[in-house]
This record gives C-alpha cells, sequence and structure tokens, in this order.
C-alpha cells in the first residue's frame, strides 16, 4: 500500500531567505513483537531558531514520534541548527522514501538555488551478509563554511557507515533538490572530497552545495523483505542515499592563506580529521579543541553533533568540547564537526574560518588493543586504528607552559601487569616558569586527551608518582 503522510512539523514556515542547508541518517536498533524501530536523525538549519519546516513520507511510512532540540545557535554567523530524533516504528522493512521541500534558501546564491528540497532513501530490508536491516551512511555537517576567495582548501567529509559498506558522495540530480544547481567553484570526489580552488572576485558570495551520500556493498548481497521478497545488489549499485545540504561562503581575498596568519589554524591536542573516540554511556567525554591565528582574534567554536554537546572557551582560542552520551547513543557512532572562526582586527564583520574538523564518536564500544613498548629512556604506545584514515603513531611528548626553562617535573619508568589491563610509568621532564603545583592538573588533563586522542581508552587513568626539581 502506498501512503503518504506528514512525518514532523517543527513550526509554520513562510516563504523567506532562512535555509542554510539539511542532512539526515537513521539506524535500525531493534525488533519488537512484529514491529521493527528505527531511530531516524536529522539536522535542520536556519537563519533563525523559530524557522522551520515539514518532512514527508511515501512507501513504508508506519509511525515516528520525534522532537527537534536545539544543536547550536551562532548569532554572529546567523543561523542556527537544530536535531531531531524520531523513534520510528515499522510494521514491514520495505522501501521508502522522505522529502523535505520548501522555501527559500538565503539570499544571493551564486548557483541560482532559491527552492530547497532533500530527500533520503531508506533501506531496511535484512542484509544477507549481517543478518540486520540495512543502515544509512552517517555524517553530520555545519550550516555554514567560509573560504577566502584566493585560497585552496579541501573539505574532506566525514562518512562512515555501520554496516561496513563503502561511503560515495555525489552531487544531488533530478528530483533530489530544486533545482539541482552544481557550486562551479567546488569540485567534489567520489570518496567526498570537496575541493575549493583560487578563485576571481567576481565568484564571492554564497553557494548552496547539495549533496548525496550513498552506501554500496563490498560484495554481492541479498536483500529480505518481510513478505519473503528479496533482490539482489552487487557492489556498484547502491542500497540508501542520505542528504547533506549547506552554505559555502566565498569571501574576499584574505592577504596571506598560510594557517595561523590570519585563518586559524588548530594545534595540539586538538583531535586529527577521522579519529575516533569512545565514550560510556552517562559519562562525559571531554574534547580540547586549541587554535592560534596571529592577524585576527579568536573569538568561536562552530560545531555540529548530537543534541547535547556543549562548548566553553577561555577567549584565547583554547576550547573545551563536551557530551554525555544517553542509553538512547548506546552502541552508536555519532560524528562531530567543527571549525573555529576568528574575526579580522580592522573590520569586525570580516570572518574567518579554520579548516573543517569531524571526528567519529563510539559510544559504549570497546577501543582497540593498545601495543606498549618499554624502553629505559622512552614510551611508544601504537595502536590499531579503527578509524577511516590509518595514522603513523608520534612521540607522545607535552608542550611546555611557556619556552622559560625554571622549573623541571620528572616521573618514575615501569610496567606493571594488572590481569588484562597494564600500569604504564613515563619519565617526563617538563620545562616552565609556572610553580608545578598550578600547573599539574591541567598537564594531567592535556596529556589524557593526547593519549585518547591517539587511540587509548577515554577511562584509563594517570597519576603523578613522583617530581622533583632539577
Amino acid at each position: 500500500m502506498l501512503l503518504s503522510v506528514l512525518l514532523l512539523l517543527l513550526v509554520g514556515c513562510t516563504h523567506a531567505s532562512h535555509f542554510y542547508g539539511t542532512m539526515m541518517t537513521y539506524n535500525p536498533k531493534e525488533i519488537q513483537g512484529s514491529d521493527l524501530i528505527v531511530v531516524v536523525r536529522y539536522k535542520l538549519s536556519f537563519r533563525s531558531c523559530t524557522d522551520g519546516d515539514t518532512w514527508s513520507c511515501s512507501g513504508n511510512c508506519g509511525s515516528l514520534v520525534g522532537t527537534p532540540q536545539i544543536v547550536l545557535e551562532a548569532s554572529n554567523e546567523l543561523w542556527c541548527q537544530r536535531e531531531a530524533v524520531w523513534t520510528w516504528r515499522l510494521s514491514s522493512n520495505a522501501p521508502s522514501s522522505l522529502t523535505l521541500s520548501g522555501g527559500n534558501w538565503i539570499s544571493g546564491i551564486k548557483n541560482s538555488v532559491i527552492l530547497w528540497k532533500a530527500v533520503t532513501q531508506v533501506e531496511l530490508r535484512n542484509r544477507s551478509d549481517t543478518g540486520r536491516p540495512n543502515a544509512s551512511p552517517q555524517t553530520t555537517i555545519m550550516p555554514s563554511l567560509r573560504v577566502p576567495s584566493n585560497c585552496r582548501r579541501d573539505y574532506d567529509l566525514l562518512a562512515f557507515d555501520p554496516d561496513g559498506d563503502e561511503v560515495q558522495c555525489r552531487y544531488g540530480m533530478l528530483s533530489e533538490c530544486n533545482p539541482c544547481n552544481d557550486p562551479t567553484v567546488l569540485s567534489l570526489s567520489d570518496n567526498c572530497t570537496l575541493s575549493f580552488s583560487p578563485t576571481s572576485s567576481a565568484n564571492e558570495g554564497p553557494y548552496a552545495v547539495q549533496m548525496m551520500m550513498e552506501d554500496f556493498p563490498r560484495q554481492t548481497i541479498t536483500l529480505t523483505q518481510t513478505d519473503g521478497s528479496f533482490v539482489v545488489k552487487n557492489p556498484f549499485q547502491d542500497l540508501s542515499k542520505i542528504p547533506v545540504q549547506f552554505v559555502l561562503k566565498v569571501d574576499p581575498a584574505v592577504a596571506s592563506c598560510t594557517e595561523g596568519v590570519f585563518l586559524p589554524k588548530f594545534l595540539p591536542p586538538t583531535p586529527a580529521n577521522k579519529d575516533r573516540l569512545y565514550a560510556d554511556v552517562d559519562q562525559t567525554l571531554k574534547i580540547l579543541v586549541r587554535a592560534e591565528a596571529a592577524n585576527s582574534t579568536i573569538t568561536t567554536l562552530l560545531f555540529s553533533g548530537p543534541h547535547g554537546v556543549a562548548q566553553v572557551g577561555d577567549g584565547s582560542g583554547n576550547f573545551n568540547l563536551t557530551w554525555t552520551p544517553s542509553d538512547s547513543h548506546n552502541n552508536e557512532s555519532h560524528p562531530i564537526c567543527f571549525v573555529v572562526q576568528a574575526v579580522s582586527s580592522s573590520s569586525s564583520s570580516t570572518l574567518y574560518h579554520s579548516d573543517l574538523r569531524c571526528i567519529i564518536v563510539t559510544v559504549g564500544g570497546t577501543p582497540p588493543p593498545a601495543n606498549i613498548t618499554i624502553t629505559p629512556t622512552q614510551t611508544v604506545t601504537e595502536t590499531k586504528q579503527t578509524t577511516p584514515e590509518p595514522s603513523t603513531p608520534e612521540p607522545l611528548t607535552p608542550e611546555p607552559s611557556t619556552p622559560s626553562p625554571t622549573d623541571e617535573s620528572t616521573l618514575s619508568t615501569q610496567l606493571i601487569p594488572v590481569g588484562n589491563n597494564f600500569v604504564v610509568a613515563m619519565s617526563i621532564g617538563i620545562s616552565t616558569n609556572l610553580p608545578w603545583e598550578d600547573i599539574k592538573d591541567e598537564f594531567l588533563t592535556q596529556l589524557k586527551a593526547e593519549f585518547v586522542r591517539r587511540g587509548l581508552p577515554p577511562d584509563l587513568s594517570l597519576q603523578i608518582l613522583k617530581s622533583q626539581r632539577v
């Protein structure tokens, strides 16, 4: 039976220039009786938190309940992103389609897109390779990204799949948007990298980016429906597709494209792009973000993630992102993306963005085991990577608080097995002109964050065994 219903009304929406994009993902959770329970998450980005729109469903729609929550309101960027989480109860796992349509995108869009439209193709039939319903690719995106017209920038978008499928990106086409005009200043690769090359001042302004993410099985599989019917999918046939839409603002040229001059530059212990972190239910995860810019003033950390992520900054390029997962997040992986924003010293209306960084937070999962090698003079930690991109282990060396070495502390070194765990003692020299008692807590916090960033479990414990001035 073909059924079309309204899913969720956020607020009444009139035609105005206020849309900043959207994205949607879904994840099957469990079987309750004869019904399949699916969690659907989507984000809507508008100029104001009072704006909104409706999604509609065709095909296998069932019933769903959800309430939108504000993820972040950035008043200086004039946008608000909200997240809604639906619990979707379905008596069948037949395919369905979710559609968002309305108007208008923000004013001045250079690629002549006025009305908005986004389509999610939902595939929930049971897979022969996993024995479970298919899940969509997982991602998130900022409502708006900025780049000076004379600077090259590559946006390596976060895209991963709970079923282990290959995720590919492309621009929307035909009925997937209204209209599907690609931004001429960007090129998009299959592996979800958006590349911007320097362009003329005539191309400065906002662009609507309307993408689709699709998952492809890595081998030929069978999808079986509740009524017993089935289809065969090979690695060249997509399973589901989700929309990823946002605004790219091409700003006037800047005097230097070197990161750290005008454009903010990330510093350690900021997680690298596509790093995977681990968190437990009801335990707060703390993510440290640091950045610098010599000729502009860093003001804000802009982010997109699950509802409940919060940030605190001290106004000098140091920020903390915190998130406490609930039971509803257990056994799931959630993306968090962020950029640091700076203001020009000569004009408060001139804004600069850092590069885009995105991480994956796995809730309730087990971190990969760490292989730890101890020598008399140093400790090297190598972690088996499960992130989408491999990384090369680096020495774990904390940064000095200042370059003036007037106080140094050292720690003893030993290795003690405790059940399935290890106690590792490290000898570290610290140069600082501040009293050790005043900085040791912050030192341990940053050291732990660096260990977690490199793959060690977030519940690791650090303790000072001994310190002495040398």
